[in-house]
């Protein structure tokens, strides 16, 4: 028996892979965050028992991992996007281990590709940036020390930020002085569902333009210079003269 961690992806269903779209059809119990993952993902499902983990605590979730366990049935455990990031696996994993119960991790494609896609936007472009920092608006959880915005923020690198549309000012205001007013950011709500939606702007102007939208939730920040520059330079992967293990 085997749990697996599968990532459905952003939220349209063609973007979760074969491997993971394999295993929901051929799992007897079937997990999944119902609050971030559409229906449609679990569609061909043949599944005896199919659970909303939304409406759960943690103690819950595993309870129906160990009564699966003892009838030697796999378990797909679907979670939005990549659950390596923002999934809340590892404390699923840590009970896992303690009670001996096999797991893998199938990756998914996380709503930061989603939004680049949608955006038409390479996150690492040469002589701009060649980093991506991934972080999220500490909340009700604090950020550990050394990643507050203001110290992730003196790297000038491509930033992802989650769970922060909300506070978006207070964001801003923090960015502000490593990145500048004229840097671009961008808001996308809901990237590859039905109802996608988003906003480009720039730091000084991009609260005002949310606030329009009015984006409340289920929305990721994009900021950097890459998101508005045609002024790079081109990578050495492709460029003529350059000689590599396929192209001596």
């Amino acid at each position: 028996m085997t749990v697996y961690f599968i990532g459905a992806g952003p939220g349209d269903p063609e973007l979760i892979t074969v491997k993971g779209q394999r295993l929901i059809r051929s799992c007897p119990v079937i997990i999944y965050a119902g609050s971030l993952v559409p229906a449609a993902v679990l569609e061909g499902h043949c599944a005896e028992q199919v659970v909303n983990s939304a409406e759960l605590h943690l103690e819950q979730i595993i309870e129906l991992i160990k009564t699966a366990h003892g009838k030697g049935q796999d378990v797909a455990r679907v979670h939005s996007g990549d659950p390596s990031l923002y999934g809340a696996i590892g404390e699923q994993i840590r009970y896992l281990r303690e009670l001996g119960i096999a797991f893998e991790i199938v990756p998914g494609v996380t709503a930061t590709a989603a939004c680049a896609a949608l955006l038409g936007a390479e996150l690492t472009l040469p002589d701009i940036s060649q980093s991506v920092i991934l972080t999220r608006y500490a909340d009700k959880t604090a950020m550990p020390p050394g990643e507050e915005f203001s110290s992730l923020a003196q790297h000038g690198a491509t930033m992802a930020i989650h769970l922060g549309v909300s506070h978006l000012p207070k964001i801003v205001e923090e960015l502000l002085p490593h990145y500048g007013a004229d840097c671009p950011i961008a808001v996308v709500h809901r990237a590859s569902w039905p109802d996608q939606d988003w906003v480009v702007g720039t730091l000084e102007d991009i609260a005002g333009k949310v606030e329009a939208k009015g984006f409340r939730r289920t929305a990721l920040i994009l900021v950097g210079r890459v998101l508005g520059s045609d002024h790079f330079g081109e990578s050495s992967l492709y460029r003529a003269g350059h000689a590599h293990l396929y192209r001596p």
